[in-house]
């Protein structure tokens, strides 16, 4: 089983080549790669990203197939399915760090703070949802940052660590997990300018970058 800190340090391995655009040929897809994952799989990792077409792990942190166990949606927000995914992987596959990753310029988080700022009722029930979800953790930003762009920085990062809460506040399995079987969970942000990961909480409390 690949320990916390060990799959962070592939991770940050992976988006450093990424960065300077070198690809790990162990990454490629191909078929001898195929018939070693055809029967099982075992991720060293989790991801919990957003949707938006421009972050997709894989390929941001340089992994191939079956390396990262990846759970997308708009905005990284947790819900329950979402939450069932993340336990499956961690209970099935042993995966011991699971990293939930925000982005730049995220289209849910402008969304949320457009909502707050000036509310509409042209949101489908669907997409309110992802709102609502992201609310709770901006709405007191909004309320006190007036410039745009720093409002959306700090929305982000805000978003971000509170789904790393939720994962273990509602989850029983996942806090077991992290008090007694070495599971960490972790913040991050990708910079859509540079291609860098920023990863924000580790053992040791502090931030850097890949």
């Amino acid at each position: 089983m690949t320990t916390a800190n060990d799959a962070l340090n592939r991770l940050k391995a992976g988006n450093q080549r990424f960065v300077a655009n070198v690809r790990d040929i162990s990454a490629e897809t191909n078929e001898s790669r195929r018939a070693q994952v055809l029967e099982s799989q075992h991720p060293f990792a989790i991801i919990l990203g957003c949707s938006d077409s421009r972050v997709p792990a894989e390929i941001v942190f340089d992994q191939g197939l079956g390396d990262l166990f990846v759970v997308r949606v708009a905005g990284n927000i947790v819900t329950p399915s979402l939450l069932g995914s993340v336990e499956f992987s961690a209970v099935q596959h042993g995966a011991r760090l699971v990293v939930v990753m925000g982005h730049t310029k995220c289209g849910a988080i402008q969304a949320t703070v457009g909502e707050l700022k000036q509310p509409s009722s042209a949101l489908s029930p669907n997409l309110q949802s992802i709102v609502d979800c992201i609310q709770p953790s901006v709405e007191k930003l909004v309320e006190e940052e007036t410039d745009e762009s720093k409002l959306i920085s700090l929305a982000t990062r805000a978003n971000v660590h509170a789904s790393v809460a939720q994962l273990t506040t509602n989850s029983e399995v996942l806090n077991d997990l992290v008090s007694n079987d070495g599971l960490q969970i972790i913040g991050a942000e990708y910079s859509l300018e540079t291609g860098k990961v920023e990863f924000f909480e580790e053992a040791d409390g502090d931030s850097q970058h890949a």
